[in-house]
């Protein structure tokens, strides 16, 4: 009777180890399928960015073929408890799966790429964490530092910022770990020491950029040297009240087609910037219209081109920035 009974829990135990042998097999595939299809889709941004999602896409890489390996060679003995922690280990890399296809950055594209060659006028000089402007002829004691969206490529920002690099303002934009903003708290301190002839700093970011860049902002307007003398906010809002410690001019600039940061959100948090914010709302304008890097899910439809978006854009950031120059 013992012997007959114990045979049905053998071939249980059997069965489970092939299923979770085939599962084993099939998260391996999706990671490297992911990988595939990001370095397919986004190479020139996983290149040109933070190193950060470079080095996970490889970690993930290593780990899906060691899972492969694994997987195929099978365990002598198999324990509940081995089981049990094999399935929690499949549960936490298909989790991981997940948000390696979410960190996929959005690629910049064209007129951002062609912004991104040096010229007479000015020398781009690209860092694994940054990205810097420098205008060959008498740079002004003013400077940009520059915060881009969730998860886009840093180069994307590059033809809408490029006219204040060509008017006299060195352009520094952060390359934040795995496209975070919240990862790239230290590059504005990091920036000041790049462009070390700027004594005044104005802050700007897009959507979650800017919410981070206005963090910024309210945290060195009272430096004593190379300070925040501004904050412009494209399409975005500050996480917190900063109204009344907020010392330097604001720049607001938004689209009344924004889908992400939309006109209603961008109206609620007026109150939490200073009385003096200047309030710029471009009609027709998409929130992705901010960068060149495309279409952006959950994002509005535009009703005007591209480049009627980015003119209005740099016409406005430029105005502020001299005007922050001048006072």
């Amino acid at each position: 009777m013992s012997g007959s009974s114990d045979a049905p829990r053998g071939g249980d135990a059997s069965r489970r180890r092939d299923a979770l042998t085939w599962i084993a097999l099939v998260v391996a595939a999706a990671a490297l399928g992911v990988i595939v299809w990001a370095c397919v889709t986004a190479w020139g941004a996983i290149v040109h960015g933070h190193p950060a999602y470079a080095v996970l896409l490889g970690a993930a890489a290593l780990l899906a073929v060691l899972g492969v390996v694994v997987a195929l060679r099978g365990a002598r003995r198999r324990t509940a408890a081995r089981v049990t922690g094999r399935i929690l280990l499949l549960v936490a890399a298909a989790g991981g799966i997940a948000a390696l296809a979410w960190l996929r950055p959005y690629p910049a594209v064209e007129p951002a790429l062609s912004a991104m060659q040096s010229d007479e006028a000015v020398t781009v000089v690209e860092s694994a964490d940054r990205i810097v402007f420098e205008p060959a002829d008498a740079p002004s004691s003013t400077a940009v530092f520059f915060q881009p969206g969730a998860l886009v490529d840093p180069r994307a920002y590059a033809a809408v910022l490029r006219p204040l690099a060509e008017a006299g303002h060195p352009v520094v934009i952060a390359k934040q770990p795995l496209g975070i903003a919240f990862l790239a708290l230290g590059a504005f301190d990091d920036a000041r020491d790049v462009v070390p002839h700027a004594d005044g700093w104005v802050i700007g970011g897009h959507s979650l950029g800017g919410t981070v860049a206005a963090m910024q902002a309210d945290e060195h307007d009272e430096d004593t040297e190379r300070r925040a003398t501004g904050l412009i906010l494209y399409a975005s809002y500050p996480a917190d009240d900063i109204s009344e410690t907020l010392t330097t001019q604001v720049l607001s600039i938004s689209g009344t087609e924004d889908g992400l940061a939309t006109p209603s959100k961008i109206a609620d948090t007026a109150a939490t910037l200073p009385v003096d914010t200047e309030f710029l709302v471009l009609d027709g304008v998409s929130h992705a219209q901010f960068g060149s890097y495309g279409p952006q899910p959950g994002d509005g439809v535009p009703q005007v081109s591209d480049e009627t978006a980015r003119t209005e854009i740099s016409d406005a950031s430029l105005d502020f920035v001299s005007l922050s120059a001048a006072g």
